[in-house]
């Protein structure tokens, strides 16, 4: 065992979380509660994989002892190594660093520079020689820290730390769902639950509405994607309370004459059983889901999920309704009580692009090379570390992506 696994947080908070503008003495707990539940990922890992966690070339993965040392590679790069870690956003991303703890790490976990094809090929240190290096770059990250002041400049590269290993944390459970592993086991990854019953759309004014965030609407922490604040003009519109259920998805499915859902449109993850005969049963067939490699009996009213953005769209226009924009989202998500997020993320009808006043921060690769390639999405997933939900932050992945735990809900003109 690498370390003890954490329980996971079990609920998505539906506000701003702390972690955005908590203190270094909290950062430091955050910070380490992070790679507490990178190890214990990394363990499962281990256990079903072996020490050498080999995995296939897919577009969507990464080796995982490759992303273990990127994890430590990054956090020592943007604070230890980086003289200008106290001037936040504004640091120079080229300036001079000083040497890294393992000779090699810069060419081999630069996700900047190192092609993503090339990273199965890579002499990469074995397991424990990157966990060393792991800790080397907490420990160092801890040190800085501890002498840090207290302003948001200051403690901005910790902050962007924290939340790229959580991001990394969850792409491990969407490979581990992807390649059928079983990593559930003592880390709490339940199959997703049935909602609360709905009550009604929720009724949104039309008026102006300020998309994104601003440094003095907002102090803390904030991703370069989410500034500046613009004013953006909302027709009046209706948007549905929560994210669409398995039974509210399945029963828009083409069917064939037996009643059967075409196996041409199955969902990720879902087949349909059929039951034996004379079974007494209003169907002669159910829904079961795979969870992590084990096939379970699918909740019906749990929201739907691994559903891929032309899969979406497609159950949209057949239902004569349209996803919303991210601007419908955000104000439906800040300014009615009855909307419930944070079960999936969820695909828009937005394309991620820049905000008006777009400045890229000194990690230069997060957002930028990615704009107007791939639809936003929004909210935060069972699969997400609950201090990164946050009703303003854009999440966005190409639209063919069906590993990753998204949904959707869908609005409609008043």
């Amino acid at each position: 065992m690498l370390l003890p696994q954490p329980s996971p947080n079990p609920a998505i908070p539906l506000a701003a979380h702390h972690a955005r503008t908590a203190c270094a003495a909290d950062l430091a707990e955050l910070l380490q509660d992070s790679r507490a539940r990178t190890l214990a990922l990394a363990q499962a890992y281990v256990n079903t994989l072996g020490p050498e966690l080999p995995v296939p070339y897919a577009a969507e993965l990464n080796p995982p002892l490759w992303e273990l040392g990127h994890i430590g590679w990054f956090q020592e790069t943007w604070i230890a190594r980086n003289p200008q870690r106290s001037l936040g956003h504004r640091a120079d991303p080229l300036c001079a660093r000083s040497p890294s703890n393992l000779a090699s790490a810069d060419a081999l976990y630069n996700s900047s520079t190192v092609p993503h094809a090339t990273r199965w090929h890579l002499p990469l240190p074995d397991l424990q020689a990157t966990l060393a290096y792991l800790n080397e770059s907490l420990s160092a990250t801890l040190a800085c820290l501890a002498c840090s002041a207290e302003d948001d400049a200051s403690l901005y590269f910790y902050r962007l730390a924290l939340f790229h290993e959580d991001m990394h944390a969850e792409a491990a459970v969407y490979m581990a769902q992807s390649m059928g592993l079983d990593v559930s086991a003592g880390l709490g990854f339940k199959p997703l639950q049935a909602m609360p019953k709905a009550v009604s759309p929720c009724a949104i004014e039309a008026g102006q509405w300020q998309l994104g965030l601003t440094v003095e609407s907002a102090p803390g922490f904030a991703f370069d994607n989410e500034l500046t604040a613009h004013a953006v003009e909302i027709p009046a519109f209706e948007i549905d309370d929560s994210v669409v259920s398995w039974r509210r998805y399945l029963g828009l499915l083409p069917a064939a004459q037996d009643g059967r859902c075409h196996r041409s449109v199955w969902p990720r993850y879902l087949r349909q059983r059929a039951l034996p005969q004379g079974t007494p049963a209003p169907d002669l067939f159910v829904w079961e889901q795979c969870h992590f490699g084990q096939w379970i009996a699918l909740d019906l009213d749990a929201p739907a999920c691994h559903l891929s953005y032309p899969e979406v769209q497609a159950w949209c226009q057949r239902a004569g309704r349209t996803l919303p924009n991210e601007a419908q989202w955000e104000k439906a998500a800040l300014t009615h009580s009855g909307f419930q997020w944070g079960h999936v993320w969820e695909w828009t009808a937005s394309t991620f692009d820049a905000y008006p006043g777009f400045e890229p921060h000194p990690y230069r690769d997060y957002s930028a090379p990615w704009f107007g390639t791939r639809p936003v999405l929004r909210g935060a997933s069972s699969a997400t570390v609950a201090r990164m939900a946050h009703p303003r932050y854009r999440n966005f992945f190409t639209p063919e992506r069906t590993d990753i735990y998204a949904g959707f809900r869908t609005c409609a003109p008043l």
